[in-house]
């Protein structure tokens, strides 16, 4: 029995979910299967076993239908007493949503031995085939649950037998369910006003629906003078939004309300007639103009000795038109002239140096600022993104910190010895990154503890070793503070942490470490240079052109992200002629294909190979890329997705690869998800090794190497079979028909792919497509309903390749045997 997870994952006093108990359930092995009405809607269905429930959360929900094979992923165990939980889950709270009992009753195990009849589930379960009888209201006769081959896999398929209780019609279990739950779950997530994420006793915080996040600067170090960029200081306190019309709103960078906090700002915004959103920070500032963050924190605990004040650099709407689509000096001529018609005491237009950062920069040393900010003039606002368009350079290092725990007494200090304190990784996990034991007075010192000590826990929530960790009290990682910090070390651990404050404008979901951007991600001073690749020298230009609008992303980082993984996608690349998907102007103006590229024109270094093609029925020139210089070449001229043949010009008729491409038609992500797991079922029956990629936008590719041993002809024949099957175990979900209009809302298992000539989106290739997605090669037990592939672009491929193995390292050790795997196919169809 593992009760850790689930209670890690849970705030006992926010959530009225059972917690664990050693309860001695009656005679009968239970079953529950309950409506989640999360941020995705699904089923969580529950058997009892061992003393707990094993949890499966299925999309779709059971089926009836024998035919229906639905996606289910096992989850953490779950208390026993959690199958008649019904009611809410709070927001803020981790599943926050409705639950509702869909059906509940008796099951057995269809071994019919009664009296070991858990033994015989255990087993199943251990063996990864789960054979039952369910007893239920709505839900009755034989189910299986049968766990999908991977390495660590926890997705299953769950399939009803064929029995007096099966159906033949299409079974929707929403249907089953009462209108008023429906509209309950509906009403939920509308809700505007949230539960208060801290309590303070000082401080009234409220957490608010609110329209505009903050736009946000990335870590440089890099200080520069620059023609077209604008330099301010960098305050030090907190960032807020305000909202001015007939309603004055203050909004921290994630929603939560200090309008009452600030109320002295407040009524001074009431001045302003226009509804207009601003964008500023709130400082406490003394009578020499200084200003520190531990000053605010002050104010809001009863200290007014400083002076609060609202600086205002920026201007997102005015009377109601959104204007973050201006560039930031229309902007701030707009605010500048807003401001200047009224009079006020705290509230204070920010003042910007054009061009020179370095002379700022000089100044901010001598005054001993917290830094300063530098931003693009002629750039819009991009709305709660972190972009190369705004960058910080600080004077002193700092780094937002999760407290997780503190350390017991020593010497003569009263309450605590130090903070223990964490962030989260890119994987959401906490990771230690030490312990602060200094910048604390004796205030400070029973503040924090007075707010720790109602919060501790048994649970260690990091996995590394920590210092002092026999004398550590744990707590439920609820707040944030900023420290001041010498380096991080190679164990990534702060040295020489000193406190700051707390950070209660911030929630602990979002500290992450604060990584400096390196020299390669600055955005380029001039618009053209030469970079040299092992002696080739490749020409770029108009690397600052913005190839996507929303996230402000330039040619420049898309070149910058092909320099990243090079040698990942070099090797899927090598010797493969390639269909250049031209975007001169960026991912959303219009594109051309160039195939047939001017050899005379291409630098001399480059490759290209002679090929026939069929359906321009002429000998073209294809582009090559087999080295790093070739691949910034071609993203250089506008390729941002690379499209190589399956196939090598060498061999030109026999493909390396057999891929089938789940092309959905405006399906649910979490189907193409249940698809490729059906796919998976049959290659996995064949014996075939198969791998998986995101496709960058909504479907998925499945690779099977082939060593290039077959002609296209065999290849697609054999695709054709696998996608035949496939269609016959999911009817209702996929479709082998090519054309759009016979197969609206099936996905297309499409093994046309598989042709001379046709070529694919590379894996580790960008996509023309919002937010810069990536075609990212996963592990099979990535595929589950959590899957996102937005999480796949240019900003987070670079790092996640760094922290994790190649998924698809081994693929070429893996070939197939085509003739072998129909005769095995042969053998499973004889014997059933």
């Amino acid at each position: 029995m593992n009760t850790k997870t689930y209670d890690e994952k849970r705030d006992f006093t926010n959530t009225s979910e059972p917690k664990f108990q050693k309860s001695k359930p009656k005679k009968g092995l239970k079953f529950v299967v309950q409506r989640h009405d999360a941020s995705h809607l699904h089923y969580d269905f529950r058997l009892e076993m061992g003393g707990v429930l094993k949890s499966w959360a299925i999309p779709k929900g059971p089926s009836l239908n024998p035919k229906d094979k639905r996606l289910a992923v096992m989850v953490e165990d779950h208390p026993y007493e959690y199958r008649t939980f019904e009611g809410e889950i709070p927001k803020g709270n981790y599943g926050a949503g409705t639950v509702y009992i869909f059906d509940e009753g008796e099951y057995e195990s269809l071994q019919q031995q009664h009296e070991n009849d858990e033994e015989e589930l255990l087993k199943g379960l251990e063996t990864g085939s789960l054979k039952f009888r369910l007893k239920g209201k709505i839900l009755k006769g034989e189910f299986a649950l049968v766990k999908i081959k991977s390495e660590e896999q926890n997705s299953w398929l769950l399939i009803k037998h064929q029995d007096k209780f099966a159906v033949a019609d299409k079974f929707d279990i929403e249907k089953l369910i009462p209108k008023e739950i429906i509209a309950n779950g509906k009403a939920f997530k509308k809700k505007v006003k949230n539960i208060a994420i801290i309590k303070n006793e000082n401080l009234i915080i409220e957490k608010t629906k609110h329209d505009y996040k903050p736009m946000l600067a990335k870590l440089s170090s890099a200080i520069f003078d620059e023609k077209d960029w604008f330099f301010e200081r960098k305050l030090d306190g907190y960032r807020i939004i305000a909202y001015t019309g007939e309603t004055v709103e203050l909004l921290s960078r994630n929603g939560i309300k200090y309008t009452e906090n600030f109320k002295s700002i407040s009524e001074e915004l009431n001045k302003i007639k226009e509804i207009a959103v601003l964008d500023g920070e709130i400082i406490a500032e003394n009578d020499d103009g200084e200003h520190q963050f531990q000053w605010l924190q002050n104010y809001l605990n009863g200290d007014k000795t400083n002076h609060l004040k609202y600086f205002v650099f920026d201007l997102l709407s005015l009377n109601g038109n959104d204007i973050t689509h201006l560039t930031l000096v229309k902007r701030k001529e707009l605010l500048a002239k807003l401001l200047s018609n009224y009079s006020f005491s705290q509230i204070f237009y920010h003042p910007h140096l054009p061009e020179k950062g370095i002379e700022l920069f000089e100044k901010a040393k001598k005054e001993k600022w917290e830094g300063i900010i530098a931003k693009k003039a002629n750039d819009v606002y991009y709305a709660g993104k972190r972009t190369n368009s705004w960058l910080k350079f600080k004077l002193n290092n700092s780094q937002d910190a999760i407290i997780c725990g503190y350390t017991a007494l020593a010497g003569s200090r009263k309450y605590f010895g130090a903070l223990v304190l964490g962030v989260y990784d890119k994987n959401n996990e906490l990771k230690y990154i030490g312990n602060c034991g200094t910048g604390f007075n004796d205030q400070k010192l029973k503040d924090i503890y007075g707010k720790l000590s109602v919060l501790k826990t048994d649970n260690k929530p990091f996995k590394e070793k920590v210092n002092q960790e026999k004398n550590v009290t744990w707590v439920t990682p609820q707040y944030v503070c900023e420290v001041n910090y010498a380096e991080w070390t190679k164990d990534g651990l702060l040295r020489h942490p000193v406190f700051k404050g707390l950070r209660i404008d911030k929630t602990p979901s979002e500290v992450m470490k604060e990584e400096k951007i390196e020299s390669n991600d600055f955005p380029e001073k001039a618009n053209e240079e030469e970079r040299i690749y092992d002696g080739k020298k490749v020409k770029l230009t108009n690397v600052l052109k913005v190839f996507w609008k929303k996230e402000g992303y330039t040619k420049g980082d898309l070149i910058h992200y092909y320099e990243a993984v090079a040698d990942y996608i070099l090797p899927f690349l090598m010797d493969k002629p390639l269909s250049l998907n031209r975007h001169p102007n960026g991912a959303e103006e219009p594109s051309f294909f160039q195939k047939d590229v001017e050899v005379k024109h291409l630098p001399s270094w480059a490759k290209t190979a002679v090929m026939h093609s069929e359906s321009n029925n002429k000998d073209i020139d294809y582009l090559v890329c087999n080295d790093k210089a070739s691949l910034i070449y071609m993203a250089n001229l506008g390729c941002i997705e690379i499209n190589p043949w399956l196939s090598s010009y060498k061999k030109p008729d026999h493909p390396e690869f057999m891929v089938i491409d789940l092309d959905p038609d405006g399906n649910p992500f979490t189907e193409v998800v249940e698809v490729a797991l059906a796919a998976k079922l049959v290659l996995d029956e064949m014996d075939i090794t198969s791998f998986i990629k995101t496709s960058g936008s909504t479907g998925l590719h499945i690779y099977i190497y082939l060593a290039a041993e077959y002609e296209y002809s065999l290849v697609r024949k054999f695709a054709e079979y696998i996608a035949n099957k496939v269609n016959e175990n999911l009817p209702e979900l996929t479709s082998v028909v090519r054309s759009p209009a016979k197969r609206k809302g099936l996905i297309y298992l499409d093994f046309m792919q598989n042709n001379r000539g046709q070529t694919i989106a590379a894996p580790y290739s960008v996509r023309p497509k919002p937010g810069a997605t990536v075609s990212m090669p996963l592990k099979w037990d990535e595929v589950n309903e959590h899957l996102d592939f937005h999480e796949f672009n240019i900003v987070s491929v670079p790092k996640i390749i760094k922290q994790r193995e190649d998924h698809w390292k081994d693929i070429k050790m893996n070939k197939t045997d085509l003739s072998k795997a129909l005769k095995q196919m042969d053998r499973i169809s004889t014997k059933d």
